[in-house]
């Protein structure tokens, strides 16, 4: 198995006991200070949750272009929508489960359907929150983004992509959302990976199976591919990290080249990365398809590590769903 020339990463990147590991929260927390250097037009609301979603050294640095809005998630995508409307850059910062867990309606309808120029981080998404359990794990929220028009979504894989997204999604004109996670977890990308939305990168070459990953699973996804390689199974391994708009040319080759495709996500497979990629190769390259991520269940309480192998996420499980997908396509 032969790593893409194209791409850079950490030393020992197969070695996860190796790696440094961060939250992807504080890649949010330090791309919004260098957004607020590079534009003063960046400002940031926070719903009660200031440390938690790393909005605290944002806060610090601009304390005159911070809001704190308390418990009313519903209220600051409003204020956002006419802050946008007179020329700022809005970025709210809550837990995903309640934004936009519970302020959909008025992103959909203060900020999307004005096409205004809203930032949404969902912080502590997907399972791997841990502890606080199934009412604080956003395991819906890219499916119930990607769905609303004009809307930008993102999941990047670790500390240092996260960072990027945040400094990048200020360039864009219009609504983005971007989702981070809780616990830490490998920093496997450098400065000088790519990072550009709407664009898909291929981090590992190969060419009987196709694995389409976002988020921190990423690297799962990679040490998959590193143990199948060994037993001569040759993955492609894709950084989808922007669910929409999807990247549909590398996908389309990638399912025509690779004749198979595993999806890997830490959100529910219907309707997210899953379900997108679905949609597009049902159009152009039907294969055969394995998804992995939370199939259709609320998350519960443990330990991150504990529920990605519960739900069914780690890199033996995506072996084991690369297998089956292969046998698939003999037939």
């Amino acid at each position: 198995m032969m790593m893409n020339s194209r791409m850079y990463f950490t030393d020992n990147v197969f070695e996860r006991e190796k790696l440094e590991q961060k939250p992807t929260r504080d890649g949010y927390g330090q791309g919004l200070v260098i957004a607020g250097e590079k534009n003063k037009n960046v400002v940031v609301l926070c719903a009660d949750l200031t440390e938690s979603t790393r909005s605290l050294a944002f806060k610090q640095k601009f304390p005159d272009r911070f809001v704190q809005l308390g418990v009313s998630e519903q209220s600051m995508a409003a204020i956002a929508a006419g802050m946008a409307m007179a020329g700022k850059i809005p970025f709210i910062s809550s837990y995903a489960a309640f934004s936009p867990g519970r302020n959909w309606e008025q992103i959909r309808t203060n900020v999307a359907l004005n096409n205004v120029n809203v930032k949404i981080a969902g912080a502590h998404a997907g399972v791997s929150v841990g502890p606080d359990g199934a009412t604080h794990q956003a395991i819906e929220d890219m499916a119930t983004m990607r769905v609303i028009p004009h809307m930008t979504v993102l999941a990047p894989c670790d500390m240092i992509e996260t960072r990027k997204a945040t400094i990048v999604a200020v360039a864009m004109n219009g609504p983005v959302y971007l989702r981070f996670a809780r616990d830490k977890s490998p920093i496997f990308t450098t400065e000088k990976t790519p990072f550009t939305i709407g664009k898909a990168e291929i981090f590992n070459d190969g060419s009987d199976v196709a694995i389409i990953a976002c988020g921190p699973l990423l690297h799962e996804a990679l040490l998959a591919a590193h143990a199948l390689g060994k037993k001569k199974i040759y993955v492609r391994v894709i950084n989808n990290h922007t669910i929409k708009p999807l990247d549909e040319k590398t996908i389309i080759k990638a399912a025509r080249e690779c004749g198979a495709v595993v999806t890997v996500e830490e959100h529910q497979v219907l309707g997210g990365l899953g379900g997108a990629v679905a949609e597009v190769l049902a159009k152009h390259c039907p294969v055969p398809m394995e998804f992995v991520g939370v199939q259709d269940h609320f998350g519960e309480s443990g330990e991150p590590r504990e529920l990605l192998e519960a739900f069914h996420m780690t890199a033996p499980w995506i072996i084991k769903a690369v297998k089956k997908v292969l046998k698939r396509k003999a037939n």
